[in-house]
């Protein structure tokens, strides 16, 4: 049989990296122009909060799917070509949640849009081919970075646009902006190799049934509220969801190479892991939708009635927070161990959480509340990786660190519906403002999931340390 030996990758320069870079920026803007600006949205579109909570939560499940695809093709036909694709996916819908008139189509948009969770990795498979490891290490740290820049630069621009302009515009321009970078990409960087192929192909039906059950799932968190008084219409939702859980179990034991190894789950490091990050991220999800809500509520009542633009200045601090969350993270799973920061982060978390419950009356109590959830999230989350790519043997470190990632989706999309199901339950008829008690209610529950990830805690093993 004659063996097919791939070219050697083409030297890439620094413009070409730049482009990189520059895309980086564009798909981190584009990410994170709908939470400063989700009340805005909710009053244009006429949504519920629980709706509002869909619109929150959709681009990160679809990503959730996308991403393991989009690394295995990126393997298999080169990180170059498969990432060019997946930007004309994204910018497909991010003129599509431009041009939306209602939430139908907006979801729609944001559908399309979550192929851009699988642009970092793409990124990362382009760098590490075509350059030395230290400066592929340097390169991806960039871009990484400047993924992080970008989401900062959408949190801060997207409300002044969508006031100054219209809400069409704050996704229109980042849309404009990773065309134009898509394109530099496409002609800059050349073809990386391709990998060797993959005899056991994309677990397509894997993909579908895991898809089906995240959507179902959000269905019956969102409309639980609106359908309470009528339990067969909420049962055959849940009989619906468990059909798609169990139909994707049994063809996950049965496919060679399945979307989620559930033999690797059964081990007890990573299934610790997972619940962690899942209870981790139900908290954070719950604070990051009820505060720009809870920002925009009028003064009249008991709120700051803050615009998108302020909204998106006070959230300003949370997406600082997050950034620096990473390193200190990654440091200090190396000299104190992962079980460590992960106990530390999630203290940190529930107090800030029960503390917002308690004290919310003033701008910079939840400025600094949120900025607190962010740094504690970022830190569990960075170790709880950290602690599982360290605990598996090299050759599973992409399947086991999967599995936390896509704990942190599931667990996000569940907080953000949970703090949409709550507002409606509580928004008196005849109006849009929602009870009081329905965001202390919601922090009350964030905190005390929170705090009872403490329990997995004391079983965790100690983890990296220097």
């Amino acid at each position: 049989m004659t063996t097919i030996t791939a070219p050697p990758a083409v030297p890439v320069s620094k413009i070409a990296i730049g482009a990189l870079g520059m895309l980086a920026i564009a798909c981190g803007a584009l990410e994170s122009v709908v939470t400063p600006t989700l009340p805005l949205l909710q009053r244009e579109l006429d949504m519920t909060p629980a709706e509002g909570a869909l619109l929150s939560i959709v681009l990160l499940i679809t990503g959730a799917l996308i991403t393991p695809v989009a690394g295995k093709f990126g393997d298999r036909y080169g990180g170059r070509r498969v990432l060019v694709r997946l930007m004309a996916v994204v910018s497909a819908g991010g003129l599509v949640s431009a041009l939306a008139p209602n939430l139908p189509v907006l979801l729609l948009g944001q559908v399309l849009q979550g192929a851009m969770v699988g642009a970092l990795p793409l990124s990362f498979i382009v760098v590490r081919k075509h350059l030395p490891e230290e400066r592929a290490k340097v390169a991806i740290g960039v871009v990484s970075g400047l993924f992080v820049g970008g989401t900062m630069a959408g949190t801060l621009a997207a409300g002044p646009v969508a006031e100054g302009l219209s809400r069409h515009w704050m996704f229109a321009l980042p849309t404009i902006a990773v065309i134009a970078s898509g394109l530099l990409v496409s002609r800059l960087m050349p073809d990386d190799p391709p990998g060797r192929p993959d005899d056991a192909g994309i677990d397509w039906p894997g993909l579908l049934l895991l898809g089906g059950a995240l959507v179902t799932l959000m269905l019956t968190l969102a409309v639980a509220p609106d359908i309470a008084a009528q339990p067969l219409a909420l049962a055959a939702l849940v009989l619906l969801l468990a059909a798609f859980v169990a139909g994707w179990a049994a063809v996950e034991r049965r496919v060679s190479a399945p979307v989620i190894d559930l033999h690797m789950l059964a081990r007890p490091a990573v299934w610790k892991s997972c619940v962690l990050t899942f209870v981790i991220c139900v908290g954070t999800a719950v604070a990051v939708y009820l505060v720009p809500q809870m920002l925009a509520v009028p003064t009249d009542a008991y709120g700051f009635g803050a615009s998108a633009t302020r909204i998106g200045f006070f959230l300003l601090p949370g997406a600082v927070m997050a950034s620096l969350a990473g390193p200190l993270g990654g440091l200090g799973t190396r000299y104190f161990g992962s079980r460590a920061v992960v106990t530390s982060g999630a203290v940190l978390m529930a107090v800030s959480l029960l503390g917002l419950a308690a004290v919310h009356t003033e701008v910079w109590h939840i400025v600094v509340g949120k900025a607190l959830i962010a740094l504690a999230n970022g830190l569990c989350v960075t170790a709880m990786v950290t602690g599982t790519a360290t605990s598996v043997e090299q050759s599973d470190t992409g399947i086991a660190t999967s599995l936390v990632l896509v704990s942190r989706v599931v667990g996000f999309a569940v907080g953000a519906q949970l703090g949409g199901a709550l507002l409606t339950a509580q928004t008196p008829s005849g109006s849009d403002v929602p009870a009081e008690s329905a965001f202390v209610t919601g922090f009350v529950i964030a905190g005390a999931v929170t705090a009872l990830s403490l329990l997995v805690t004391r079983t965790m093993s100690e983890g990296t340390k220097k």
